[in-house]
């Protein structure tokens, strides 16, 4: 930044202390947010259209089937060279590394990230890759977010709510639904919702939303008009969906979660890039449907119009066939969450929204066609119906999102003449989901390494807390061949404390020795070449591993023990000492500024 800007940005700051409050600021600062995280979902929405515009052109028009398996291959060749020598900086996935600065990095995301996702996104998606681009555009806006309270010299809690803001902003400008965009900012970042968090979200939900009317007017990713009114006779078939969206969404992740840490075991980028890249192209030439996003195909799903879904393929289909229809649309299921995993451990940038909604409208719509189709049934199902809230039992199983899912169908339907069986769906699943996979996808990492941010308010107090700030260094290091001499006149007249480390000529922790323990010989000075702090010190009730306890392990370890100091191992050598009050009062001074 020039010598210029920082003098008017300076200017402006000391401006903005005297004449409006922080709270005015943060809602202006929401509004903004939102529009920029408008504009950001409106350029990756026309970026990958303009590259999918291509392919489709008179130019490759000829080339386009007889090579559409190595479109998916190029697009990630070029993100590939774009994050090597352009970005040169590792982009993350999306909503996963926003948690992880959320939860360990204090709200701040990297500058890159503000512009990275704007290039590989649409590269990725444009080219064939079967992901979504709603996670790259909500890391945009976050990243917009988290620079702009950085630039403001906004604080981590302030920080935190524009990033929330941010995302409720892309999803907003997505889908034109902002209060289930709203319910999604509170879901997936364990915002708390209170009228000070509602009001800036509100606003930066309504902002982008606009801003989207305004590029794209009443045009809405998702047509579909309800035809079949609800009867209660449907209940008992809707919870049969509610049980298969929930079998579809433990297979997703399993399946996401397998094939993710198949290519973490590949050493060398090309290696995962190569393999990655030509078995998606096979998938997508054989099976055409997984090709990119595949709003399309749930677009015909939403109309009950499958024959071009079922006849898009090599096989040359005919949608008058049941069985082969069933199986060709469950075939779909199956393979696109291997499609979507393959882009992923090809180093694709995207998300997964886009793939779940794929997955849900096409698993719904097979329910309801087994249904219509069966003997065992006298009653019709809306087919239509099942598909669309079958992408909701699939956003509260895989997402682990319920409210978002039945609020967004809710608002795309623009009704509520469908909620009792959003409900019904929502729950089932998200619950059957819950029982075998404890967290979502974009959040089950961050929870294995006890990084995640939950509604916890505890918890996160815990996980905030810096252990660097609560460790003490300032004791006197005892060796064992020193004496009883030695410990008086070196350690206890030099040290206001009583309790002394013991570690070899390694620094590897043996021990303690502590002022009770020699009390009664201290001051008896025949013993003081005779006793050896090898002979004196004993072991702690229990160890902190720097390495791998969290501050919430660290607090049982106080408890269970109900020790007041216990010494600190980093990397197999002593580091100092933790003590209770010392993490009790940082505890509470985190919990104040938390919760301010």
């Amino acid at each position: 930044m020039s010598h210029k800007l920082k003098y008017i940005l300076k200017r402006f700051l000391i401006w903005k202390y005297q004449h409006i409050s922080d709270k005015q600021f943060v809602r202006i600062a929401s509004a903004i947010i939102g529009l920029l995280a408008g504009l950001g979902a409106v350029l990756l929405k026309n970026f990958t259209h303009f590259i999918q515009h291509l392919l489709e052109s008179e130019f490759i028009k000829d080339l386009h089937i007889a090579f559409y398996f190595i479109f998916p291959l190029i697009g990630l060749f070029l993100v590939r060279m774009v994050k090597r020598y352009g970005i040169k900086k590792k982009v993350g996935h999306g909503i996963p590394s926003t948690l992880f600065a959320i939860s360990k990095l204090k709200g701040i995301l990297p500058r890159h990230q503000m512009w990275s996702s704007l290039l590989t996104a649409p590269l990725t998606v444009g080219f064939g890759g079967s992901v979504g681009l709603e996670g790259p555009t909500v890391a945009t806006g976050a990243a917009l977010g988290s620079n702009f309270a950085r630039l403001m010299h906004l604080n981590q809690t302030t920080r935190t709510l524009l990033i929330g803001a941010a995302a409720a902003g892309a999803m907003s400008s997505i889908f034109k639904a902002p209060i289930a965009a709203i319910i999604f900012a509170v879901e997936i970042f364990s915002l708390e919702l209170t009228m000070v968090s509602m009001i800036p979200l509100l606003l930066a939900s309504i902002t982008a939303v606009l801003t989207s009317y305004f590029f794209f007017g009443d045009d809405v990713l998702l047509h579909f008009n309800i035809e079949d009114k609800f009867q209660l006779n449907d209940v008992i078939f809707y919870i049969l969906l509610g049980v298969s969206s929930a079998a579809v969404s433990i297979y997703f992740s399993k399946v996401y979660f397998r094939i993710g840490a198949f290519f973490r075991d590949f050493k060398g980028a090309h290696k995962r890039l190569l393999f990655g890249g030509i078995l998606l192209g096979v998938m997508v030439f054989l099976i055409p449907p997984l090709f990119g996003e595949g709003y399309s195909t749930i677009n015909n799903v939403l109309k009950g119009n499958i024959a071009p879904i079922v006849a898009n393929n090599i096989f040359h289909i005919e949608a008058d066939n049941f069985l082969v229809i069933i199986t060709f649309l469950i075939g779909l299921v199956i393979f696109k969450v291997v499609a979507t995993s393959l882009t992923f451990g090809a180093g694709g940038v995207g998300g997964v929204f886009a793939p779940t909604l794929f997955t849900g409208s096409i698993a719904g719509y097979v329910v309801a066609l087994i249904i219509n189709q069966s003997a065992l049934f006298s009653h019709q199902v809306s087919q239509t119906n099942f598909a669309m809230v079958g992408m909701a039992g699939l956003m509260a199983g895989i997402l682990q999102a319920p409210l978002t899912a039945i609020f967004l169908i809710a608002e795309l339907t623009g009704g509520y003449e469908l909620f009792v069986p959003l409900m019904i769906v929502s729950s089932i699943s998200y619950l059957i989901t819950k029982h075998y996979i404890p967290h979502n996808i974009y959040a089950s990492e961050l929870a294995k390494k006890k990084q995640l941010l939950t509604h916890d308010k505890d918890k996160n107090v815990l996980m905030l807390m810096d252990i660097d700030k609560v460790i003490e260094t300032n004791f006197i290091i005892l060796k064992p061949e020193m004496t009883l001499g030695d410990i008086v006149n070196n350690a206890v007249a030099k040290s206001s404390r009583n309790h002394f480390p013991v570690v070899n000529k390694n620094n590897e922790f043996l021990g303690i020795i502590t002022l009770d323990d020699i009390r009664s010989i201290m001051f008896n000075t025949k013993l003081y070449d005779k006793e050896r702090v090898l002979d004196l010190m004993h072991s702690v009730p229990d160890i902190i591993n720097y390495n791998k306890d969290s501050m919430e392990e660290i607090m049982d370890k106080f408890k269970v023990t109900a020790a007041w100091n216990l010494p600190v191992i980093k990397d197999g050598k002593y580091a100092g000492f933790i003590s209770k009050s010392r993490l009790l009062t940082a505890y509470r001074r985190k919990l104040i500024h938390v919760t301010a």
